[in-house]
């Protein structure tokens, strides 16, 4: 699909609507993280811009999964968190509203240039009026869902065939 065409090259069959333009801030609703240190010990997992840190006893997000996106630090490797969950402050998580899909959106995060979007001089930096403000093109939520799940196939393929072809190289190594 090119900036100014809101049909894309390449469709699954059945589906012939023209994607529409919105911004993120129409998609999603961009919670804060917040700090975890003062919260006991439990099983609702915590993240950070660079995964999992700990496990505490409340959430931000008990029902609803989201995408993580880094405020500060690592801005560019957006992961999708599984309810619940809480993060820290220097992590957004995205909730998608209810006309949009949460494979869909992820792979809209996945396809932005999010360092171009850096607001800082120092630590890489992104705020919410930045990823709200960001322009995308969305299809009907039946479409979402199709992309969605051929993507997350695709992306489960992919780590099992990593895995398959790190143990050969292991194995190899250890000759």
């Amino acid at each position: 699909m090119t900036k100014k065409s809101n049909v894309p090259a390449i469709r699954f069959k059945d589906f012939t609507d023209t994607w529409e333009q919105r911004e993120l801030g129409e998609v999603i609703i961009v919670g804060n993280g917040m700090d975890y240190k003062d919260l006991n010990e439990g099983d609702i997992p915590v993240y950070g811009t660079g995964g999992y840190m700990i496990s505490v006893d409340k959430a931000l997000s008990y029902k609803k999964d989201a995408v993580g996106i880094g405020r500060k630090g690592t801005i560019d490797n957006p992961y999708v968190l599984k309810a619940p969950f809480w993060t820290v402050d220097t992590l957004f998580y995205c909730i998608p509203k209810e006309t949009y899909d949460i494979n869909f959106v992820f792979g809209i995060f996945q396809n932005i240039d999010w360092k171009k979007k850096d607001e800082s001089t120092g630590v890489p930096s992104l705020s919410k009026i930045n990823i709200n403000s960001t322009d995308v093109k969305s299809p009907s939520l039946t479409e979402q869902r199709k992309i969605g799940q051929y993507f997350t196939h695709l992306d489960r393929l992919i780590t099992l065939h990593q895995r398959k072809l790190e143990k050969v190289i292991f194995a190899f190594i250890s000759l």
